[in-house]
């Protein structure tokens, strides 16, 4: 997760700065819808994996048959859905539609195959080299924005969605040659029981309102905000994103016990939530302050363009400790047996934020936005903490 964190930081100031604020602001936009899609591209299947094998490997055979086609299937109808939207939302903005397809190839269908290999070495609780190969892609993508930032190409987006899409699939490659186990044949495949979709559909909920809150911000950014304003709103909460990856690299060393003890040792799993979110809620608060005192360095990092960042970012610094305890409360939500609970708290921070952002954005501008996220993952953090005493009791 230190290496995420460091190629997530590269790519960040790399693209913020070849792009300017008010490319960036699009392409955040943009990239965030496809992120949001792309999370309903396997449906559910790869938590259904990820929970399956943690309790039994030889159950892989169960569920890759039907998630490798509705991963598939999945991913080309959100496909078209990102192209239609985007095609409206950016229409006269000089972003074509190449770009589109190229941001949408890599984030609905691609990234979605690798994360179904990713979560096998999961679930077998071989976490750091999972979570190397889940990198991958970002690390290639930091090559790719590196050679552009360099080559300094006149349609700089563009080339860089290419680049962005092709590092994707050659990542994708690498994951499957390095999966122990061949995944089953086309003709293997098949589709989802009744019972089996009624799981991963309640994964496919959870997965799209966990990843709702950490990328809606950025698409209502550049509906409710002058471009450049949304920019540097984005790139703010970016480096507010990338600094939470321990609490995410916490839960997911976490996830395969709290799979087996929530069901079979809950004493042993309460143990366990107790320290987490201790752990959590201590790092949260320590986040915020070093951001709130750190935040003057990032306007040297982003560059001139991005004035105002430092205020931003000081403004975010509400959000994190809630962001820190959501992500946590939320994934003990699932591993506990609860992906209706955790959809649910999710979804009312959701609608928080879209209401709140479009409430405080008209009376403060720009400031609006950090306001509405705090607002947003502290219902969650503090709804979802409910849920988890209320479970456990």
């Amino acid at each position: 997760m230190s290496l995420r964190l460091l190629v997530q930081a590269g790519s960040l100031l790399l693209v913020a700065r070849l792009l300017g604020p008010q490319q960036f602001g699009m392409f955040a936009g943009l990239a965030a819808l496809a992120v949001l899609l792309g999370t309903l591209s396997t449906f559910g299947t790869h938590l259904v994996l990820l929970s399956e094998m943690s309790k039994d490997p030889l159950r892989r055979m169960q569920v890759l048959p039907y998630a490798l086609p509705t991963t598939l299937l999945c991913g080309c109808v959100l496909l078209a859905v990102f192209l239609l939207i985007g095609a409206a939302a950016l229409s006269g903005s000089g972003i074509g539609w190449r770009v589109l397809l190229a941001i949408g190839v890599a984030e609905l269908l691609l990234q979605p195959l690798s994360a179904l290999a990713v979560v096998e070495l999961l679930a077998a609780e071989r976490t750091a080299r999972s979570q190397l190969l889940q990198t991958l892609p970002l690390a290639l993508r930091l090559m790719v924005a590196g050679v552009v930032f360099v080559w300094q190409p006149p349609d700089a987006l563009e080339v860089y969605g290419y680049g962005y899409c092709l590092a994707t699939a050659i990542a994708l490659a690498v994951v499957l040659g390095c999966t122990r186990d061949a995944w089953p044949q086309p003709r293997q495949w098949r589709p989802p029981t009744t019972q089996e979709l009624r799981e991963s559909a309640s994964f496919a909920a959870l997965n799209i309102t966990a990843i709702g809150p950490a990328e809606l911000d950025k698409a209502l950014a550049t509906r409710l905000l002058p471009l450049v304003a949304a920019g540097v709103y984005a790139a703010g909460a970016r480096v507010v994103g990338a600094v939470t990856l321990p609490v995410v690299a916490l839960m997911l060393s976490a996830l395969p016990r709290l799979f087996r003890e929530g069901q079979y040792q809950p004493q042993r799993a309460e143990h366990l939530l107790r320290w987490i979110f201790a752990a959590t809620a201590m790092y949260g608060i320590v986040l915020a302050l070093g951001m709130w005192w750190c935040a003057p360095l990032f306007v040297w990092l982003l560059g001139s363009q991005y004035v105002g960042v430092d205020e931003m970012i000081r403004w975010l610094c509400l959000a994190v400790p809630g962001l820190a305890l959501r992500i946590a409360v939320g994934n003990a939500l699932m591993a506990l047996g609860r992906p209706w609970m955790r959809a649910g708290f999710e979804v009312v921070g959701v609608v928080v934020l879209s209401v709140a952002a479009i409430i405080m954005t008209a009376h403060w501008g720009a400031r609006g936005m950090p306001l509405a996220l705090a607002c947003s993952e502290w219902v969650m953090a503090l709804l979802g903490g409910a849920l988890v005493i209320r479970v456990r009791r």
